[in-house]
């Protein structure tokens, strides 16, 4: 016979990458996950991992098992989430994966806030520019910042906030390199560009009505930021593309930036709340996400 809860450790493993890294997720010993996962090999009656010293990979035989398993995994955790539906008080581990700039937004306000309301659940943050996989990695929520999302069946998103974006750089800058009066200007200047998931330069995009321009700008710096984006451009490095977020308009306010072509706008960012796409959100998601966005309105409107 074919232990269930072995399959749903099985899943955990290649998961988690490691046998030592499951046992810890499960609060197992490992040498418990490591003979269940014998004893499922048995059952089955052929190998599900190549084990060796360094790393765990799966055989052939393990991947076609593995789209049962999850299946398996998927069905109980549906379960488990109808019942905690059905608590008052939401509890358990929620994990979140979030740019580590959205700290600067009093975050830990929020979140000793949210201790505060929901005791029994306990957050799990990451604070990585990575865009991790929700499914396989097992987030329960991933913050990120994109224009649009893409088309993806497992996941479902709520917007946090639209934050328009213009082209701020310090006055020091701008007294020794002069002001630019028009976006081909730019190319003429030290420009702090984005990075995008795959490594490549963004480039920038401004409109003023109609017209448009588009260019990969050159300059000092280039990375996925906008804090560090910020600090360097108050430090007279260049020209920075900045979201006109409560924090810049502090900078504006007491004269460190001051915007660049301010008739020309960029397009403007999101900020998402990025879920599996579960038919019942489990509580403790729910509530975190309905708190965050409020924590932002708050932020942005103030």
């Amino acid at each position: 016979m074919v232990d269930a809860n072995d399959l749903i450790l099985f899943v955990r493993v290649v998961d988690a990458g490691s046998f030592s890294q499951a046992a810890e997720r499960a609060d197992l010993p490992k040498s418990t996950l490591s003979r269940r996962l014998t004893l499922l090999e048995e059952a089955l009656g052929e190998k599900l991992f190549v084990r060796s010293t360094r790393r765990v990979a799966i055989t052939a035989f393990g991947e076609r098992i593995l789209e049962h398993a999850r299946r398996l995994v998927d069905e109980t955790e549906e379960v488990a989430a109808l019942a905690q539906h059905r608590q008052e008080t939401p509890r358990g581990e929620l994990r979140v994966s979030m740019p580590a700039d959205l700290i600067e937004s009093d975050f830990a306000a929020f979140c000793q806030a949210f201790q505060a309301r929901y005791p029994d659940v306990r957050l799990r943050i990451d604070l990585s520019p990575r865009r991790v996989d929700l499914l396989s990695e097992r987030f329960d929520v991933a913050v990120r910042a994109a224009q649009h999302l893409p088309d993806d069946a497992t996941l479902v998103a709520r917007k946090l906030f639209d934050v328009g974006q213009g082209l701020f750089a310090s006055p020091d800058y701008l007294a020794e390199h002069g002001t630019p009066a028009t976006p081909d200007d730019l190319v003429e200047h030290a420009c702090l560009a984005y990075t995008g998931h795959d490594g490549t330069t963004l480039p920038w995009v401004l409109a003023r009505g109609d017209e448009r321009w588009e260019h990969v700008v050159q300059g000092p710096l280039v990375c996925n930021s906008p804090r560090l984006q910020r600090e360097m451009a108050y430090r007279g490095a260049g020209i920075a593309a900045l979201p006109a977020d409560a924090a810049l308009r502090d900078w504006i306010g007491n004269g460190r930036l001051r915007r660049v072509l301010p008739d020309w706008s960029l397009p403007t960012a999101s900020l998402w709340c990025v879920m599996p796409g579960r038919r019942l959100m489990p509580a403790r998601t729910r509530v975190f996400v309905d708190m965050l966005k409020a924590h932002m309105d708050a932020v942005m409107s103030g």
